[in-house]
C-alpha cells in the first residue's frame, strides 16, 4: 500500500488515491451487470452516492446495511458509507429476513441500501462532485457479523486502521496484488475476505477488480480468459471445482493467471495437486478471521505453497500458541498429534490489523498487551508454518482423550471413494463423547460404513475412530466454505 494513504487515514482514501494516479485505469469490471468503471469514474459514483446518504441524514458513526451482492453497487456503496463516517453494516443479499432483521436491529441501522426498492434506499450510480472524507483511524467503519459455526452471530468492529493495517501488512509480501493485475472476485463482498484482501487491496495499488456475483466454475473460466484475469482470490469449494474440469480447459480458462491464492477454510491437498498437475500453478494458502481484517498467514510469505500449512505470518503480525490458561504451549514438531497433544495450541495474534472488540462495546477485543487468542488450534512444523488443526470448540473429548476432528477427516477423504466428509463429537453415555463421520461419497462410489470404520483403525488410535459413519449428499457450508459442524451433531 502507498505510504501517503497511512493506518490512520480513512479507507475511502484509497479510492481518492487511485483515481488521482489511474484515473483512467479500469477499477472494477462488473461482469454480472455488464459494467465497467475507472478509477476517477468510481470515485465520482462514490460522491454521488455519499451525497444521498447524507441526504437522508446518515452522519457519522451511524450505521448503514448493506445487502447487495459482489458488484459494483457493493463497492460504491462500501466507499460512500465510508467517505461520510458512517459504519458498514454487510449482509447476504440471500439472507432469510428473518437474519436481516436480527443484523439491522443488533446494529441499529438506521438505513439499508439494497437493489430491494421495498427493503430500503436504491444504490445511486450517479456521479458528483468531490466530498470531504469524515472521519478514519480508530473510528469503526465496517461492522461483520461472523457467520458462526456454532452458534449466534457477532458483530466484529473494524476500524480504518485495522483494514488499512492488513493492506499494508499484505504490501509487504512478495508477488501479491501489482498495479496491473486483475483481480478475479467471486467471493461475496460481504465478507471480510472478499472485502478486505479483494476489493480494498485492488483499490490500494490501483488493480482491477474483476467482479462476479456468484461463482460457476465454467463462466469464471470464461471470465477469466477475456478479462485477461492475472489473480484469483478463492476459497477450496471454487478449486475444487477449477480442479475437477478437463485439463485443456483450466488451461485455456486460466492462462493469464499468474498468482492462485485460497482462504477461509483448509485445502485439501489433492485439489493442489490437481491444479499444479493440470496448470503447472500452485494455490498459495492463507489464514484468517474477520476478528484480524482479515490475513494473519500465507504460504506467499515463504514463497513455496507446502500442502496442509497456511504458511508464516504476515508482516507486522505476531502469533504464538498458548493453552487455555493463555500461556505459551511446549513446541514439539516432530509429533503434534502425540497422546498429550504436545505442540497444539490456540493460535493467539498480534498486530495493528486487529478489530475493536465486539459491538455495541467492544468487549471481548484484544487483551491490555495487544493479543487476541483466537478459538483456532494449531501447531508449527518444523520450518515454523502453520498447520491448524481445528477450531477450540469443534473439540472432541473422548475418555479424557482430545480428537480433533481435523484429523481423522483428513484419514477419510484421502480414500479415492470419498468426496467429502466432516467429523464431529456427540454425546455418549460411556464415554463422554463419540467420534461421528458424515460422509459425502464420490460419485458413483460404493461405499460402506464398515470400510471407512476398517480404513480409520487402520491409521488412528482407536478413540479416535467413528463409532457412527452416515453418508449425506452434500454438507451445510457458510458462505466461504466451512462446514457448518453445529448441524451435523444433532
Amino acid at each position: 500500500m502507498r505510504g501517503d494513504t497511512g493506518v490512520m487515514g480513512n479507507i475511502a482514501d484509497l479510492l481518492a488515491a487511485a483515481a488521482k494516479q489511474w484515473p483512467a485505469s479500469l477499477g472494477v469490471i462488473d461482469t454480472t451487470a455488464g459494467t465497467a468503471f475507472t478509477w476517477s469514474q468510481l470515485d465520482a459514483a462514490v460522491n454521488g452516492q455519499a451525497r444521498r446518504l447524507v441526504e437522508e441524514g446518515v452522519g457519522q458513526g451511524d450505521r448503514v446495511l448493506l445487502r447487495l451482492p459482489t458488484s459494483a453497487d457493493f463497492a460504491i456503496a462500501l466507499f460512500a458509507v465510508a467517505r461520510v463516517g458512517a459504519i458498514a453494516v454487510p449482509v447476504s443479499p440471500t439472507a432469510p429476513a428473518a437474519e436481516v432483521t436480527t443484523v439491522r436491529e443488533h446494529s441499529g441501522a438506521r438505513v439499508v441500501l439494497s437493489r430491494d426498492p421495498d427493503e430500503g434506499l436504491l444504490p445511486v450510480v450517479d456521479p458528483a462532485d468531490p466530498l470531504a472524507p469524515v472521519g478514519g483511524g480508530e473510528d469503526i467503519v465496517v461492522l461483520c457479523y461472523t457467520s458462526s459455526t456454532t452458534g449466534p452471530a457477532r458483530g466484529v468492529m473494524l476500524s480504518h486502521r485495522a483494514l488499512l493495517a492488513n493492506l499494508e501488512q499484505l504490501g509487504g509480501v512478495p508477488d501479491t496484488f501489482r498495479q496491473l493485475d486483475r483481480v478475479f472476485i467471486a467471493i461475496p463482498l460481504f465478507h471480510v475476505y472478499g472485502l478486505g484482501p479483494g476489493l480494498l487491496q485492488c483499490a490500494a495499488v490501483g488493480a482491477t477488480a474483476v467482479l462476479a456475483e456468484r461463482f460457476d466454475v465454467v463462466k469464471a473460466l470464461e471470465v477469466c480468459a477475456e478479462h485477461r484475469v492475472t489473480v484469483i482470490g478463492g476459497v477450496p469449494a471454487m478449486y475444487a471445482e477449477f480442479a475437477s474440469r478437463p485439463a485443456e480447459e483450466l488451461g485455456a480458462g486460466l492462462a493469464s493467471v499468474r498468482l492462485l491464492s485460497s482462504g477461509a477454510a483448509p485445502l485439501h491437498p489433492k485439489v493442489l495437486a490437481t491444479i499444479r498437475e493440470k496448470t503447472g500453478l500452485g494455490v498459495f494458502e492463507g489464514y484468517g478471521l474477520t476478528e484480524a481484517a482479515p490475513v494473519v498467514t500465507s504460504t506467499l510469505v515463504t514463497g513455496y505453497p507446502k500442502p496442509g500449512s497456511v504458511g508464516r505470518p504476515l508482516p507486522g503480525v505476531e502469533l504464538k500458541l498458548v493453552g487455555s490458561d493463555g500461556l505459551p504451549v511446549p513446541h514439539d514438531p516432530e509429533d503434534p498429534f502425540e497422546e498429550d497433544d504436545l505442540g497444539t495450541g490456540l493460535v493467539a495474534i498480534r498486530g495493528a490489523n486487529l478489530f475493536s472488540g465486539y459491538w455495541p462495546d467492544g468487549a471481548h477485543g484484544p487483551g491490555e498487551d495487544g493479543w487476541f487468542r483466537t478459538g483456532d488450534v494449531g501447531y508449527l512444523d518444523i520450518d515454523g508454518d502453520l498447520h491448524l488443526v481445528d477450531r477450540a470448540n469443534d473439540l472432541i473429548i473422548v475418555n479424557g482423550f482430545n480428537v480433533f476432528p481435523h484429523e481423522i477427516e483428513q484419514v477419510i477423504v484421502a480414500m479415492p471413494e470419498v468426496a467429502e466428509v466432516a467429523v464431529v463429537g456427540v454425546i455418549d453415555e460411556r464415554s463422554g463423547e463419540s467420534v461421528k463421520a458424515v460422509v459425502v461419497p464420490a460419485a458413483g462410489a460404493s461405499l460402506s460404513e464398515q470400510q471407512i470404520v476398517d480404513h480409520c483403525a487402520e491409521q488412528l488410535a482407536g478413540y479416535k475412530v467413528p463409532r457412527t459413519v452416515e453418508f449425506a449428499d452434500s454438507l451445510p457450508h457458510t458462505v466461504t466454505g466451512k462446514v457448518r459442524r453445529v448441524r451435523l451433531r444433532s
